[in-house]
């Protein structure tokens, strides 16, 4: 499988260079494709809005008016066993009456489990497509299944980025992250998101004297990234993957109010939608769709709507600070940064 070095900046280029033979199911018929492609990739695209809204906050203590802090910050999602396979039903592929042909497990198996772009299938999956030729009779077209990432990092979906924060008045802080845009040969990629938090305990008389600090904080995600498809092996023009993800995340922050060393916590809620869209022409040399031509056949999504909390701890020295944190949820993740500021 292609992929190099530097598409592992982001956990994007991860799951969508894993994806790069789904093309190929277009030979099992389009919603096939569709259906096979939606269960393939969701855990990867689940895990992914996990680790990209990881370390938005590393106190729940709002900087004062021109208070400003720049952070390297690192984010990996764990990745648990059940995320790296999904069951694959073979009525679901033969369950549209209008289907003349039909697909079965090439060991007649009725189901069983296949890699997810997250996982790796021990020996090779294929599936038999069984369809008439008006000249040749019944025919059939043995497909392997795609595998996924299959190797150490597959357990750890990871992003990274560069983070900004900016004090203003009466408790209130806003919060900006960037990718710069990466570009390789096969990969497209670039992530951004604002956010604003607002320490609730700044509006008390007692501010001052209270030794911890309590905020809520709102922020926004959104990560894109397309994959190139043209060395796929099938006939055709301009074949990518694009991926566009959009996440939601709110918020309850409390920490310590301490020098040098604090903790901080919180219960929060993500919110999250990813669509992968197969773009380009497809024409396709066998199978029940011999020599038809396929544009942008079709668009799979995932949806995220889970509670995440938070632990965490931060070192504050002078100008540098580091902190680092672990996240409970669906996906659970970890992240460390290195932040440099003013307070």
């Amino acid at each position: 499988m292609k992929r190099k070095t530097s598409l592992m900046l982001l956990c994007l280029a991860t799951i969508i260079s894993s994806a790069q033979d789904i093309d190929g199911l277009l030979e099992a018929g389009v919603d096939n494709a569709e259906k096979f492609a939606n269960d393939y990739l969701m855990s990867g695209t689940s895990g992914l809005m996990h680790s990209m809204n990881a370390n938005w906050f590393n106190t729940a203590d709002a900087k004062p008016l021109g208070g400003f802090e720049i952070s390297i910050i690192a984010n990996a999602a764990s990745v648990k066993n059940e995320h790296k396979s999904f069951l694959m039903n073979i009525a679901d592929y033969n369950s549209d009456p209008g289907q003349d042909f039909t697909v079965e497990f090439a060991d007649q198996s009725s189901e069983k489990r296949v890699a997810s772009a997250l996982g790796e299938n021990d020996s090779d999956i294929d599936i038999v497509v069984t369809y008439d030729d008006p000249i040749l009779g019944q025919q059939q077209e043995t497909i392997t299944l795609p595998s996924g990432i299959g190797d150490a990092t597959a357990n750890l979906l990871p992003t990274a980025f560069i983070q900004g924060a900016l004090g203003l008045s009466k408790g209130f802080e806003i919060k900006a992250r960037f990718v710069p845009e990466i570009k390789t040969d096969e990969v497209d990629i670039s992530m951004y998101g604002a956010g604003l938090q607002m320490e609730f305990t700044k509006w008390l008389p007692a501010d001052k004297v209270l030794p911890v600090a309590i905020s809520g904080l709102v922020a926004y995600t959104h990560l894109n990234g397309t994959y190139n498809l043209e060395d796929s092996g099938i006939d055709g023009d301009n074949q990518r993957l694009e991926s566009d993800t959009n996440t939601w995340l709110i918020q309850l922050i409390a920490s310590t109010k301490l020098p040098v060393i604090n903790f901080y916590g919180g219960l929060g809620y993500i919110k999250g939608k990813s669509e992968s869209d197969l773009l380009g022409t497809y024409i396709i040399s066998s199978g029940p769709l011999l020599n038809e031509t396929l544009v942008d056949p079709f668009t799979v999504s995932s949806k995220v709507s889970n509670v995440r909390g938070t632990i965490g701890t931060k070192l504050k020295l002078g100008f540098f600070r580091l902190n680092a944190e672990y996240h409970l949820s669906d996906f659970n993740a970890f992240s460390v940064g290195i932040n440099f500021g003013f307070r």
